[in-house]
């Protein structure tokens, strides 16, 4: 056995000679970002060897010879050999909880929070929770009335509140004998009531507890998780918290998450990341924070895409990327958070929201609940763009989905100098027309450390108005700037920001291999919105609103979206950002059991199209694969935006 101790954290670990070093650190709880869990294609999980040797193939584009001098290499492709001192790059260790993460917590939040909670009610739904707590004073036993502790509470419960059934399971039965008699017979029961003479006692409590109703809304996305603690009284947001999903450190996608749960103990790392390292971690610190018990928490909701709700559980999920892309489950049963180890009372139901296909999940159905398409007169399109891509278009008499396969490119994946949106990332850009002197927002003004999805989008529409860039993405050669460069294999990149300038390790750039990865993924959206429509045969004139929801939604600017042929080019003022509309869809199904059912009515309606196999998609997206398209007739604000810029750089 070897030593490495992890710098900065002062982490000591032991292992094996030859280990994979990226599996020592994930084995370990060291988080080193790796995009395409050691596929060799992202260059993002870089360590600095201070001290020792390694095994490591120095033959990868992605460290280049000065850095490997300085003693870098890629975690996923180094064997350890003799005791080492590594160096992390600065932010790995608290990336999980530096992310910018979107919850119900903005001024604009609160009022889609409260235009949410309008379209149920103003739809004829009660807004109030399933659960129910009532206070009991039980009669004392005597030697005359000497039944049982159970069949004593099942009496008062028929006798005072007509409950003629009453059920609980065992972990309920064993904390009556002793919690009867420190209460003097006095307790508050949880239970869940089915029907007017049904009714299940999920926990007990000594005294008057009936102010104290609690639930979670949960919503776990591929890169974040988002949770929400509710008074289920009034609805009240009291607690909210997020950060980054743990389970990054095996993947940024789906894909490469799947592929890892096949492996050796695979399933059970990622089910063990989401709960113990991500869930657990925020439950326990919303309890701190409004002085909650888990306990007292009795409700559950969650929602996920296909294949986190698969991880989740703990369900084997391969067959979601094997065709015909069957998932185990769409709509799982009520699972007891015992059974998941979660932090809330063993008896809380856990409810996770229904999943349409493989690539459609529960976030998407909460989203749609949650933005009222279902009962709109509009025709509304939905669109999540966060790691996966889906889409939603309809109205109150259709629902029509699909998902795109755009990769993990809008959180900055697959972006040489690309991040997620944390603290360091370049959010926006604009870049001048004369000097190509680039202006950008950083998250938290802080130095550069990469950009971030929103901040990729301004950067690609800005090199392509000031013709930085051709419409194909290739860096334009004749232009005098220092900004511009191009490597041994002629590959050209622009300088967003300068090492010596910010006083950061690295130029941080865009080449024309980032530019051309993102230009692919834009393209998956935009054909995937365009097949959706062609599929109703409807066009793009005929979307009444789009509805952007997803972390990205919030700095993104629909202007240069558009530009780069992302969304349609149709005017500004259809475009609505709705927040984490996943989160609220949870939020809603925690707090009304109309509103439940009503989402389990659409969500068995909704039809699914499969973009590989529809007639026309390929083709359709190899057009889009330009900016912002082919045909630049579908784009004539562009069309005119170009030609002024062209103009102004004539004079």
């Amino acid at each position: 056995m070897i030593n490495i101790k992890f710098q900065p954290m002062d982490i000591n670990v032991r292992a094996g000679v030859g280990e994979n070093l990226l599996e020592v650190a994930r084995r370990n709880g060291i988080f080193i970002d790796a995009p395409c869990n050691g596929g060799l294609s992202c260059g993002k999980c870089k360590v600095r060897i201070i001290r020792g040797v390694v095994d490591f193939n120095g033959n990868n584009h992605h460290i280049k010879d000065g850095e490997l001098k300085a003693g870098y290499v890629l975690a996923c492709n180094t064997k350890v050999i003799e005791d080492l001192v590594i160096e992390v790059p600065s932010g790995e260790s608290s990336y999980m909880n530096g992310m910018k993460i979107e919850d119900l917590s903005g001024p604009r939040d609160q009022k889609i929070f409260q235009r949410a909670r309008d379209q149920v009610l103003n739809n004829g739904m009660k807004f109030c929770s399933y659960i129910k707590k009532d206070y009991l004073e039980i009669d004392l036993p005597t030697l005359d009335d000497n039944i049982s502790d159970w069949d004593r509470i099942k009496r008062h419960l028929r006798n005072q509140l007509g409950y003629s059934m009453v059920f609980c399971r065992l972990p309920m039965l064993r904390k009556i004998p002793s919690l009867l008699r420190e209460s003097e017979f006095k307790i508050t029961i949880t239970h869940i009531p089915r029907g007017d003479n049904r009714t299940t006692i999920i926990n007990m409590e000594i005294g008057d507890t009936t102010n104290r109703l609690y639930g979670v809304a949960l919503d776990i996305g591929t890169t974040s998780v988002a949770a929400c603690l509710v008074d289920l009284y009034e609805g009240k947001l009291l607690a909210k918290a997020s950060s980054g999903n743990a389970q990054m450190k095996y993947g940024a996608d789906v894909i490469h998450r799947i592929i890892y749960a096949t492996k050796n103990n695979g399933l059970e790392k990622l089910t063990h990341a989401i709960i113990h390292e991500t869930i657990n971690p925020l439950l326990k610190k919303m309890y701190q924070d409004a002085g909650v018990d888990k306990n007292e928490v009795t409700a559950f909701v969650a929602a996920g895409n296909t294949t986190m709700s698969h991880l989740l559980l703990g369900i084997y999920p391969d067959y979601l990327r094997r065709e015909p892309y069957i998932p185990t489950f769409s709509g799982a049963p009520f699972i007891k958070a015992s059974e998941l180890e979660l932090e809330a009372n063993p008896e809380t139901f856990l409810y996770i929201l229904p999943s349409i296909a493989s690539y459609v999940g529960g976030d998407i159905t909460a989203g749609v609940l949650a933005s009222g398409i279902w009962a709109s007169e509009e025709n509304i399109l939905l669109i999540d763009l966060g790691t996966n891509g889906e889409i939603v278009f309809g109205n109150k008499d259709f629902l029509v989905t699909c998902a795109c396969s755009a990769g993990p490119a809008f959180e900055g994946g697959e972006i040489s100098c690309g991040m997620r949106a944390a603290g360091g990332a370049i959010e926006r850009i604009e870049i001048d027309n004369n000097s190509y002197i680039p202006k950008f927002t950083i998250i938290h003004n802080e130095k550069p450390k990469g950009i971030c999805g929103s901040g990729i989008i301004d950067l690609i529409a800005e090199m392509l108005k000031t013709g930085l860039v051709d419409r194909r993405g290739k860096i334009n050669r004749d232009l005098n700037t220092d900004r511009i460069r191009f490597d041994e294999y002629n590959i050209g990149e622009y300088v967003v920001a300068f090492k010596d300038e910010w006083g950061i390790e690295e130029d941080i750039t865009i080449t024309e291999i980032d530019i051309d990865n993102f230009i692919k993924a834009k393209a998956a959206v935009y054909s995937g919105i365009a097949t959706l429509l062609d599929s109703l045969g409807m066009d793009f004139d005929m979307i009444n609103k789009i509805y952007i929801a997803g972390g990205i939604g919030s700095s993104l600017s629909i202007d240069k979206a558009i530009e780069i042929g992302l969304f349609p080019d149709i005017e500004f003022d259809k475009f609505m950002h709705i927040g984490n509309s996943s989160l609220m869809g949870c939020y809603l199904t925690l707090m009304s059991e109309d509103a439940r059912r009503k989402m389990e009515e659409f969500s068995k309606e909704m039809t699914y199209i499969e973009l590989s196999v529809y007639p026309g998609y390929m083709d359709e997206f190899i057009s889009a694969c330009f900016l912002p398209h082919t045909d630049i007739n579908r784009f004539p604000t562009v069309e005119k935006i170009l030609e002024e810029y062209s103009t102004n750089r004539a004079i």
